[in-house]
């Protein structure tokens, strides 16, 4: 009686362990993990985000000198000097935040490649 009981205790552990383990989705593929880029990635990635703050400097800087021609033009030289000089602040800061972006992804990417060697 007593090998009975242990047999059939034995039978419904495997089968409700089987019943866990089935083939549904499992928690690993539910959620996607992001990887992060490698040290490449990074540097290229700081790179490119140096160049889109230049880029988006550039443009509010020739925005500003563009209005603040059309307003001198239209006589309104305060007017167009403001212009100018918001464009060129604006500019300044757009350079500024690209390049301390793009400078703390180069470091990272850079980190990073030193902990492969290390």
């Amino acid at each position: 009686m007593r090998f009975t009981i242990c047999v059939l205790c034995g039978v419904a552990l495997v089968l409700s362990a089987s019943a866990q383990s089935g083939t549904g989705p499992t928690q690993a593929t539910e959620t996607t993990t992001k990887k992060s880029p490698g040290p490449a990635g990074e540097i290229a990635g700081g790179a490119g985000t140096v160049g889109d703050g230049a880029a988006k400097g550039a443009g509010h800087v020739g925005e500003g000198a563009a209005k603040g021609a059309g307003d001198i033009v239209t006589l309104h030289p305060i007017k167009g000097t403001t212009n100018v000089v918001k464009g060129a602040a604006e500019g300044t800061k757009d350079v500024t935040v690209g390049a301390a972006k793009g400078t703390g992804k180069i470091a990272k990417g850079i980190g990073k490649t030193f902990k492969k060697i290390f």
